[in-house]
């Protein structure tokens, strides 16, 4: 229920008085419901049990256009994103701040809506809202509304993940289609006189990537979001001084994304995706992961694609004609900025 009787948000929504208080207490509070901590204090306590675990803590910032998007909104990828983050490290995330900066001129129906869909990922995730904080900026100066949010999890002690642990020989496995998010915004935009039915990839991965922290063969896992699939191998190749090789034919791409990327001239493996992991895995424990993932919701198309080995001067993709091409580090934004 939206207790804010204004329709639009105004400067005086930002000043620290009663507007304030009206927007925090009658619309923020009231969406975020049993997901929201303490708002009365300047400071909130958290219980969490360390005992065998580690603290682990992530910020993030999120703006795109639009704020709506087929597959999701800025609300829950706010919740995505941060969630993801701590997921991948191996923690299991408890905790979120949420910090907004709304624009002058807001709708205030677009903001509830966003808020509940931030309020339902939160609660699919199990993580609480402790805290956070509102800004008004003046009209012209944002995007509608931007999202902070920083998070805090546990991750178990005996859990080692880092590109250090990366050997010649691992496997390379995605959990699942690559390029849906950034094509989906880029469709929703309508900037090409293009329509189709994408939808974004946006969801927590925490189900994955605690499916795949139960094998002692997992070295390391990344969400691939601005740079896409590309930029995680590029990451992974100059931290471990080993070459990346991947099979096109192996990379899971929707038909209607490739189709989209062939029209316009784009490469999937450089388009963001918000709900996936890209893992490397002993190769002995390859297959078992792989099972693992395809077994669970958002992983029914994970894929092997490629390995680390001691020859290949870069990131190598073998080409569906059987030849090859490297894969050159992105420079360039491949869309406008979409997270």
């Amino acid at each position: 229920m939206n207790n804010l009787t204004d329709s639009h948000i105004s400067l005086a929504h930002g000043n620290g008085g009663r507007l304030m208080r009206e927007l925090i207490a009658g619309l923020i509070a009231d969406c975020l419901g049993d997901r929201l901590g303490d708002i009365e204090n300047d400071a909130a306590s958290i219980a969490l049990n360390t005992d065998g675990a580690e603290l682990l803590i992530t910020t993030d910032g999120f703006t795109v256009k639009p704020l709506e998007f087929p597959g999701g909104d800025i609300g829950s990828l706010a919740v995505h994103g941060t969630v993801n983050d701590l997921a991948v490290s191996g923690a299991i995330p408890h905790y979120l701040t949420l910090n907004l900066f709304i624009e002058e001129g807001l709708e205030v129906a677009l903001l509830q809506r966003l808020l509940n869909s931030l309020a339902g990922a939160a609660r699919e995730a199990g993580v609480r809202i402790a805290c956070g904080d509102t800004k008004v900026v003046p009209r012209g100066e944002g995007s509608g509304v931007y999202f902070a949010t920083t998070g805090v999890g546990l991750r178990r002690r005996s859990l080692q993940l880092g590109m250090f642990h990366i050997q010649p020989q691992d496997t390379i496995i995605v959990s699942g289609p690559v390029g849906d998010h950034g094509i989906a915004v880029m469709l929703a935009r309508e900037q090409f006189g293009l329509r189709g039915d994408v939808r974004s990839d946006a969801a927590s991965v925490l189900p994955l990537a605690q499916a795949a922290t139960e094998l002692e063969g997992l070295r390391y896992m990344r969400d691939p979001t601005r740079g896409g699939l590309a930029t995680v191998l590029h990451e992974i190749q100059r931290a471990t001084g080993l070459g990346v090789r991947i099979q096109e034919t192996g990379i899971p791409v929707r038909q209607p994304v490739r189709s989209v990327c062939d029209i316009l001239g784009y490469d999937p493996c450089y388009l963001a995706c918000e709900g996936r992991i890209v893992a490397v895995v002993a190769s002995a424990q390859a297959g078992a992961l792989l099972e693992r993932w395809q077994q669970l919701t958002g992983g029914e198309e994970a894929a092997i694609i490629g390995h680390l080995n001691c020859e290949d001067p870069g990131v190598v993709l073998e080409t569906e004609l059987g030849g090859e091409r490297v894969l050159e580090e992105l420079e360039n934004d491949p869309l406008p900025r979409i997270c």
